[in-house]
This record gives structure tokens, C-alpha cells and sequence, in this order.
């Protein structure tokens, strides 16, 4: 049984991988996954705000900010690079304990930023990087164009100046999703993971205020992922790591049939522990030696859409079948 594939160009024993989580941020929950059978993992999201935070939060604590004058710039350097540092030092230590990759995962929204840190990643020894571009349409300002301006000018920015492999991750939002994908995908990156789990917020009604709902996905999410990845999978240049909704090995299977080249999951981590970790790689290799299968490559994509058939047939067809029972005999 060959479980074997590839992600972001790098060699992996498995299609299933740990995505970015507070899970991912302790030396002891990474060699539990690898042990368990993980293919990679994604190191919990730096985001840009946390840094900002702890700038500003530090040196308050020795004075007020307005008394820095000129220095403030380059003390605020010295929390950042101290607040990285501690990321950095465990990326460094999984380098050394582990032998799967290790992806580094950045957030930010100035850029300035993607631009001053995500060199640092490569430098700390990350085999890849994930950037998790979660840029939602808030703003009536904020145009189609402007987003595929901001995407193109960090993609195209970054190849300059990091060599590791680069994969995007993105939020479910987009009007041309398929359109824009695709243009994404020929921006010279190796990897596009679909979707971002965005915060879901919710209304607390006696203090009548905006508070947190529940941040893990559910099993219901997984459709809309599986429709964009069953769509995409053989239309882009390159591959889809498939996330948000993946809860047990029978929806990693659904995933690799939909075109996905790797499958990433967190929130079923959560509830069941990192060492459920095994549980999907051994229902994996038990549904493939049930139908015949010795390779991810020989059922990979087996139901997406082909790259010359239009995705707009292809669903009116599936609608059909179910709600005028039309093509079923």
C-alpha cells in the first residue's frame, strides 16, 4: 500500500496533513502527528496584529509610546525580532526532532510586513510557506481589482526574495472564484489550500453585544470545498490542498476523488485528539486495498471536472439528476 504523493513539490507519506492551529505550536503535539502519520505539518499562523501587539504592549511597559521619538522604530525591531524568535525557535527544534516538512504559516495585511517577515521563515529552516491571505470583501471600498492588484503584488514580490516553495491559502470569497483561482495559480505558486475557516461571530443578545461563535468547522462544511476543489482540481497549474470540513477518512477519500493533492484538517484534531491523526491515515489505506487501489495516484481526480469540460454543464447535470431524477435509469 503506497500512500506516498507530493506536496508544494515536496516528497510526503501521506496525503493528510496537520493544518495551521494552536495544535501545531508545541514541539510534543508535532512528533505525536508525525508519529501518527501526518505528511507535513503547518505551523500555527504568525499574524501581523499579534506582533503589532506585543510592540506595543512592551514598550508601554517601560513608557509611553510618544516618548520614543526617532527610536522607536528601531526598538520596536528588536520586540519583533523577539516575539518571532520564540516562533523561530520551534520551527528550528521540529527541524531538528522531525523528518516530515515543516511549513510556516504567515498572516498579515500591510505590505510592508509579508514582505520584512516571511524571509525570516526561510531563514529559520521552513521547508515551505503557507500565506494565509484571508482578504474579505468588508469594504465598499475595496474593488475586484483591488484584490487581484494586492495577491499579484506579494506573490510576485516574495518570488523575488524567498525560494522555498509558496502555497496561498484563501477565503471562500470571491465572485470570479474560478476565474481568479486559476489567474492565482498561474502567479508561479506552488500550492493554493481551499478554504480559510473564517471567524464566525455571533450576537450575544442581553449584553447586546458581538461575541465569538464556535470557531471548529462541521462535517457540513465540506461541501462547498469538495464543489470548488471537484472543479478546480484539473484546471490550475498547480495543486489544491483541500481544508475546512474534513472530518473523518471517508471525506479525505471524497477529497483525493475531487482532484485534492493533499488533505489538510484541524478542527477533527481538536475534537478527537492529535492521535486521531492515525485513524484517517489507516481508514485511507483501508478504503483504498477495499476497492483495488495501491496508489493515491490511480483514484486522484477520478471525479473532478476535466480540464475541457465546462463546470456550469457539469453541475446543471448533478442538479438535474437529483430534482427532476433525469439520467437515472
Amino acid at each position: 500500500m503506497n500512500t506516498n504523493t507530493k506536496f508544494l513539490g515536496l516528497d510526503i507519506e501521506s496525503p493528510i496533513i496537520a493544518g495551521s492551529c494552536g495544535l501545531t505550536n508545541d514541539i510534543s503535539n508535532l512528533e505525536k502527528l508525525e508519529e501518527a502519520g501526518a505528511g507535513a505539518i503547518i505551523m500555527k499562523s504568525v499574524f501581523e496584529e499579534q506582533i503589532i501587539y506585543d510592540i506595543k504592549r512592551n514598550l508601554s511597559m517601560m513608557a509611553p509610546v510618544d516618548n520614543y521619538g526617532m527610536s522607536y522604530e528601531y526598538i520596536a525591531a528588536h520586540v519583533a525580532d523577539d516575539s518571532l524568535g520564540k516562533y523561530f525557535d520551534l520551527i528550528k527544534e521540529a527541524k531538528k526532532h522531525l523528518h516530515i516538512p515543516i511549513v510556516g504559516s504567515i498572516n498579515c495585511y500591510s505590505f510592508e510586513n509579508w514582505m520584512t517577515y516571511t524571509r525570516r521563515f526561510q531563514d529559520a529552516g521552513c521547508d515551505a510557506l503557507e500565506l494565509n491571505m484571508a482578504v474579505l470583501p468588508y469594504e465598499t471600498s475595496l474593488s475586484c481589482e483591488d484584490v487581484d492588484r494586492l495577491f499579484s503584488d506579494i506573490i510576485n514580490t516574495l518570488r523575488k526574495s524567498v525560494t522555498i516553495p509558496i502555497s496561498i491559502k484563501v477565503s471562500q470569497n470571491f465572485t470570479d472564484m474560478a476565474n481568479f483561482m486559476q489567474r492565482l495559480s498561474w502567479m508561479n505558486v506552488d500550492g493554493i489550500t481551499m478554504f480559510n475557516k473564517a471567524l464566525n461571530v455571533d450576537v450575544d443578545i442581553d449584553k447586546m453585544s458581538i461575541c465569538h461563535a464556535p470557531s471548529l468547522s462541521s462535517p457540513d462544511e465540506i461541501y462547498n470545498t469538495l464543489r470548488w476543489v471537484a472543479i478546480l482540481s484539473k484546471k490550475l497549474r498547480c495543486d489544491i490542498s483541500a481544508s475546512t470540513g474534513v472530518h473523518t477518512a471517508a471525506d479525505v477519500v471524497k477529497m483525493l476523488l475531487a482532484g485534492a493533492g493533499t488533505v489538510q484538517v484541524v478542527s477533527c484534531l481538536y475534537k478527537n485528539g492529535v492521535n486521531y491523526m492515525k485513524n484517517l491515515n489507516d481508514g485511507l489505506k483501508a478504503w483504498m486495498t477495499e476497492h483495488g487501489f495501491e496508489s493515491i495516484d490511480q483514484f486522484r481526480g477520478k471525479l473532478a471536472v476535466k480540464p475541457n469540460e465546462q463546470s456550469s454543464i457539469f453541475f446543471r447535470t448533478q442538479f438535474m439528476k437529483h430534482f427532476a431524477q433525469i439520467g437515472e435509469d
